[in-house]
């Protein structure tokens, strides 16, 4: 017989507002075996967030054998990180399971993790399977990007960020199939636009909100189908082309001046619809695209299901609390988790599948406070077990973390699940 549960109120251990955990919160917490949270869903995302430093970049010493030049990281150096380039840290010239320690149950799981990460060697930028794009950081399969931060499948890209499979672009945001395409935000299927914002499969326009299936318009909004208007209007395809002309807009001077008429003349005076949620049943949030049932979620760009306070993600279900998500499920309390499932607190870990409290691995399964683990299974701490010693140790550490829980400075206490 399944378990009945009632909305609960709790107040939040970081800022001390009251939050609300639904009947089916607490299902899906049953089913990934974790305890409800003790922060609310606005601390979890900073707490969770403040792992994920996407655009500060620094310059470090390498900290590899025989290495001593200066490198692009995300650490700062102040902070005494160790620090691979980016080639050395993905070879087979060190190991990181030579890092691995065994658990000590008389300090806190917590306290271990941090040993552990503070003596291992770090990547110097999240990169993976890409070329010529030294700038970019949490990126993969990219081909000659520049400060793109945050993306994937890009090529010819810069200044750019959580774009997906776009080429021959500058200056998007959350843009996904978009070419030729210049300043323009949370736009998809898209060809040469420009200073344009949430609008989808259309063509050589400018200046455009809204906008769907449109071709060759300028200052327009909330149209679709439509082709050759100007502010809204209607030309012939010869006038327009003649008006657009006379718009002069290969002057800075003019795209400034017209970007002030259709904000206020366009923008602010036309209707809006209360939230950007696209061929979705059954959502609340923003920027939701072919989803459904998720709720509070925000730039799910394509087919998100059955999932809470998620942010960003594709081809996904069953997420809580996560954070930049590409074929995942089941996972919790994590960011930047591509392909895999089951995958809990932990940070940019890719075809990985039932693992907790795991960063920057890869290719992993059923491993437990671990760092920079590539085809693994059955660690902890980085330490090598056997499939029976960890399934008779996971228990007991999870236990552990609730019979010794970490508490930080600020009293805030931290069981396994936090």
């Amino acid at each position: 017989m399944e378990k009945e549960y009632k909305k609960l109120v709790l107040g939040c251990q970081n800022c001390k507002k009251d939050f609300i955990i639904e009947p089916e919160d607490f299902l899906f917490y049953e089913k990934i075996k974790v305890p409800a949270p003790t922060f609310c869903p606005e601390c979890r995302n900073e707490r969770r967030m403040s792992w994920r430093n996407e655009r500060s970049l620094y310059r470090v010493k390498c900290s590899a054998p025989k290495h001593d030049e200066s490198i692009i990281s995300m650490y700062d150096p102040t902070q005494s990180h160790i620090v691979y380039d980016n080639k050395f840290w993905w070879s087979d010239n060190w190991n990181p399971n030579d890092y691995g320690k065994d658990y000590d149950f008389s300090i806190t799981f917590l306290n271990q993790f941090n040993i552990l990460l503070k003596s291992i060697p770090k990547i110097a930028l999240s990169i993976l399977n890409s070329s010529n794009s030294e700038y970019t950081n949490y990126v993969d399969y990219q081909k000659n990007c520049y400060l793109v931060f945050g993306s994937g499948y890009n090529e010819d890209l810069r200044y750019s960020n959580k774009s997906m499979s776009c080429k021959d672009s500058q200056d998007i945001f959350g843009c996904v199939k978009c070419e030729l395409s210049y300043e323009s935000v949370n736009c998809t299927g898209s060809n040469q636009i420009f200073w344009s914002r949430d609008s989808k499969n259309c063509i050589d326009s400018y200046l455009i909100y809204n906008c769907k299936n449109c071709s060759d318009c300028f200052g327009c909004t909330n149209l679709v189908s439509k082709k050759y208007c100007i502010w809204n209007k209607q030309y012939e395809r010869e006038t327009y082309f003649e008006e657009l002309k006379n718009l002069k807009i290969d002057s800075f001077k003019n795209i400034e001046k017209y970007k002030q008429k259709f904000i206020n003349e366009m923008y602010l005076s036309i209707p809006h619809r209360f939230a950007n949620i696209i061929s979705s049943v059954d959502c609340t949030g923003n920027n939701i695209n072919n989803s459904k049932n998720s709720k509070n979620c925000f730039d799910a760009f394509q087919n998100l299901e059955n999932s809470k306070y998620q942010y960003t993600a594709i081809d996904s279900k069953d997420l809580y609390d996560c954070n930049g998500m590409y074929k995942n499920e089941l996972s919790y309390e994590s960011v930047d988790c591509d392909v895999g499932s089951k995958n809990i607190c932990s940070i940019t870990s890719y075809n990985s599948i039932n693992n907790s409290y795991v960063i920057n691995c890869h290719n992993i399964q059923n491993c437990f406070g671990c760092y920079g683990l590539r085809s693994k299974q059955y660690c902890i701490l980085n330490h090598q077990y056997t499939k029976e010693e960890y399934e008779e140790m996971i228990p007991k550490i999870i236990k552990h973390m609730s019979d010794m829980p970490y508490i930080d400075t600020k009293g805030r206490i931290y069981k396994y699940g936090e």
